[in-house]
């Protein structure tokens, strides 16, 4: 069967797809499979991006758990793997993360640094093929079709070389997966992180999702994985049970969706052009919270992520959208049309929290995202002023000034009261 080298990209004939060594290096880091040389779609995911950015640009920190994340009443962005094997996940409370792991060392985000390093590694990519569709700073779905033509070398060959550079040029490692289609691409590129390259090959689909979890599928979390339990539904077998009509009538679209990726099918396209539609960010509760105060330090520190991502992508929103789930699971979302296209957190927080106070006592809540939507470029997202509230110009310009100021010193320069809640 066809193999390959992810080292020094040789490529050659193997017996088997496990035990394998590179006949040119020596090296064990050698992938096979059947049909290693004809897929085209991959998810190329980075590992632990943000963390990873941290850890390249300040060697002391190598081999030490680092959680990138706000203070001890703040939560978990992201974690290297070390961290990681001590317990700590995404949206964890800092103080329980720190329980977990008390020697990490715990960064504030710097979305300059990775926003950066995102732009790098799209370059890389699309040096390969224009069929690219990030779907974050630190991963994207790409169409490598006709690669071979184009470059001489099949995809998988030009995705090796693409973490290859990533690793030597960058000093950063990113987990792939190549399949036939999207979905499998993005399930293959968890099987084997960090600093993977995984093959799910057409002829093995069906048997490959079998008895896989159907929270595999992308999209579904805790809500929907609960309404396929009540129908009996926890695996891709138990899916295969169901008629297609049947499964639409319950579950509505989402139903037919069901009904094609039980049998690997996905025929959505790689969309290099599509145009973002939308900037969110959400954190969800280890244990659900109705207090004022930790809640409102959460809008402060979500409207700051979602204000950077806008930022770093030139990008303002006419739109502001709030999104609440509740302890059982139940959930709620308000938007609200701006006179002027927003970019800046300052903006952002202060419309995400009249949505949250219109919505009254609902709570305790498990979840709560900000976000903001139909995206404009940022030369048109510019206040000329607000007469209501004429304070908002200069509160607007000491936002960019503390941009300018932790981009020269650092993200700790400056730090907002609310941004420790």
């Amino acid at each position: 069967m066809d193999a390959l080298c992810r080292d020094c990209l040789t490529t050659f004939d193997a017996p088997a797809r496990t035990g394998l060594r590179c006949p040119s290096c020596r090296s064990p880091r050698c992938t096979a499979h059947d049909e290693l040389f004809s897929l085209s779609i991959a998810h190329m995911d980075c590992d632990a991006f943000y963390a990873s950015v941290e850890k390249r640009d300040n060697p002391d920190l190598a081999g030490k758990p680092v959680i990138i994340g706000g203070g001890r009443r703040g939560v978990v962005s992201t974690a290297c793997y070390v961290a990681r094997i001590r317990g700590v996940r995404s949206a964890m409370p800092m103080f329980q993360a720190l329980k977990l792991c008390p020697e990490a060392v715990v960064i504030k985000p710097r979305m300059e640094a990775y926003a950066e390093a995102s732009r790098a590694i799209r370059d890389m990519m699309e040096e390969m093929t224009p069929g690219v569709e990030p779907l974050s700073l630190d991963e994207a779905f790409l169409d490598l079709t006709g690669t071979q033509r184009l470059h001489g070398h099949p995809p998988a060959w030009m995705l090796a070389r693409l973490v290859k550079r990533m690793r030597d040029e960058l000093g950063l490692t990113g987990s792939v997966g190549l399949s036939h289609n999207k979905f499998l691409a993005k399930v293959a590129s968890d099987l084997d992180k960090p600093h993977g390259f995984s093959v799910i090959g057409a002829a093995e689909t069906a048997d490959f999702l079998r008895d896989k979890p159907v929270r595999l599928i992308w999209g579904v979390g805790a809500a929907a994985q609960a309404s396929l339990d009540k129908a009996g539904i926890r695996t891709f077998t138990d899916l295969l049970r169901w008629e297609r009509t049947d499964l639409v009538a319950r579950f509505g679209s989402m139903g037919d969706r069901l009904w094609h990726l039980a049998r690997g099918q996905d025929r959505r396209r790689v969309s290099a052009h599509a145009p973002m539609k939308s900037i969110s960010n959400e954190t969800t509760f280890h244990e659900d919270t109705g207090d004022a105060d930790l809640l409102d330090g959460h809008l402060w520190r979500l409207a700051e992520k979602v204000a950077d991502r806008a930022k770093a992508k030139g990008l303002a929103g006419r739109v502001v959208t709030l999104k609440l789930k509740r302890a059982d699971h139940s959930s709620l979302s308000r938007r609200v049309s701006l006179r002027d296209p927003a970019q800046l957190a300052d903006t952002i927080y202060r419309t995400a929290r009249g949505l949250f106070d219109g919505v009254g006592p609902e709570g305790p809540y498990r979840l709560i995202g900000v976000g903001i939507a139909d995206l404009v470029p940022e030369h048109d997202g510019g206040a000329p002023g607000d007469l209501l509230d004429p304070d908002a110009t200069r509160r607007g310009q000491a936002e960019r000034a503390t941009d300018e100021i932790r981009r020269r010193f650092g993200p700790d320069a400056i730090l907002k009261g609310r941004a420790l809640r």
